[in-house]
């Protein structure tokens, strides 16, 4: 291991450089969100500047992504120019043993669920600690709801058993607001037992652009962990 580099931060360096390697010349790849995409999209940048990549466009989930895309030299595009999208690489909070995910920590699902529900494959980056036997048990279900909307999707997500919370910023004054200019409601439930159908019932209120639900849409699962030190990644 690297001296003095913090092991997790070289597990997720280890599991980015993984998924950017899966990436082809001549592709269209959908770049997510977080602090792990980001050393995937940092790599991709490193395999373009060698040429060992060639001619690959990217579609950011946010703009964090977007400047990172810029800043490692990685051409941007946009739905509107592109036919398909070959493959996307984001991270996500949960992941549960059907691949199933909970995103949206980074408040881009709206976003990202667009891109990576596009792309031919669909990596997902994650450690192990974002494993878990069921979705709903370590992280809150982020909205993203149309200001305006607020009171009433959070008196409807109260009526199905879940406790929202506004998502406030930090180190700013008021709530999160997202790259739309919307809000987010982070909702603790007891137990999402299907949450195929919850996505769906959510998505149905008034209000609610998208939730952080994601079914059925990773193809892959690359799972960073840290053993005696050491970073290693698995297929999950």
């Amino acid at each position: 291991m690297t001296a003095g580099l913090d092991p997790v931060k070289l597990m997720k360096q280890e599991v980015g450089r993984a998924a950017a390697s899966q990436v082809q010349s001549g592709t269209i790849v959908g770049l997510g969100t977080g602090s792990t995409t980001a050393f995937a999209i940092q790599f991709l940048g490193e395999r373009l500047k060698s040429g060992d990549l060639k001619d690959i466009k990217g579609v950011p989930t946010s703009f964090q992504a977007s400047v990172l895309a810029k800043q490692y030299g990685i051409p941007l595009t946009t739905l509107d120019e592109i036919e398909t999208i070959h493959i996307a690489i984001d991270g996500a909070d949960e992941v549960d043993p059907n691949k199933n995910l909970i995103k949206g920590g980074g408040a881009a699902h709206t976003r990202e669920k667009i891109v990576d529900s596009l792309a031919e494959q669909f990596i997902v980056v994650v450690d192990s600690s974002k494993l878990v036997d069921r979705l709903g048990t370590t992280f809150p279900l982020p909205l993203e709801v149309l200001p305006l909307a607020i009171s009433p999707v959070m008196k409807a997500v109260e009526q199905l058993g879940g406790q929202p919370e506004l998502r406030m910023a930090i180190k700013k004054d008021g709530p999160v607001i997202t790259d739309q200019g919307n809000m987010i409601l982070d909702v603790k439930f007891e137990a999402i037992d299907n949450p195929a159908e919850l996505e769906k019932i959510l998505n149905n209120i008034p209000g609610v652009l998208d939730n952080g639900l994601f079914v059925g849409v990773a193809d892959q699962i690359l799972v960073g962990e840290v053993k005696d030190g050491q970073a290693t990644v698995r297929e999950f």
